[in-house]
């Protein structure tokens, strides 16, 4: 979203008008407003993904008709109030962490010419792929442990009959 508008002025600056040039510099990477510009739209989409993906309205519902609770907290609009509190705080903590993630490595490479080739994105990226993988592994390595185990004991049922 942040870049569509500066491909265009950058086609049109050259020979449109001065605040189309001024626009496109002003948009440029690595510049104060950029900057700011990406550090925004990174927030507001993390707590536009969290409000589109938890309701917690719906989730203290769900706990009420389950028999579930929050210890100390009265079940319906106090888990939901509650729930919404949580909710904001870690996205705060969240959105703030994507940002720092993303804006870092752009401050690297334009305001100390370190020669940085993977952006904030691309880590995230990483870091999430990496992640996944230890996880998926391990469940497959638990699996193979339990396939031996039944197998052992499944032997050890046959030894003594």
């Amino acid at each position: 979203m942040l870049l569509l508008p500066i491909t265009i002025a950058n086609l049109s600056a050259e020979n449109g008008p001065e605040w189309v040039q001024t626009m496109s510099r002003l948009l440029g990477h690595g510049q104060p407003l950029y900057l700011a510009l990406y550090a925004f739209l990174i927030a507001f989409f993390a707590f536009f993904y969290t409000a589109v993906v938890f309701n917690p309205e719906e989730t203290a519902d769900n706990l009420k008709k389950h028999g579930g609770f929050i210890a100390g907290i009265r079940p319906g609009k106090n888990t939901a109030e509650y729930l919404d509190y949580v909710i904001t705080r870690l996205t705060v903590l969240g959105a703030f962490y994507l940002v720092a993630l993303c804006i870092l490595p752009e401050i690297l490479i334009s305001k100390l010419s370190v020669p940085f080739v993977l952006g904030g994105t691309t880590l995230l990226i990483v870091v999430q792929v990496t992640m996944d993988f230890v996880g998926q592994l391990q469940s497959h390595l638990i699996a193979y442990q339990y396939e031996g185990l039944i197998k052992k004991a499944a032997l050890a049922n046959r030894k003594k009959r």
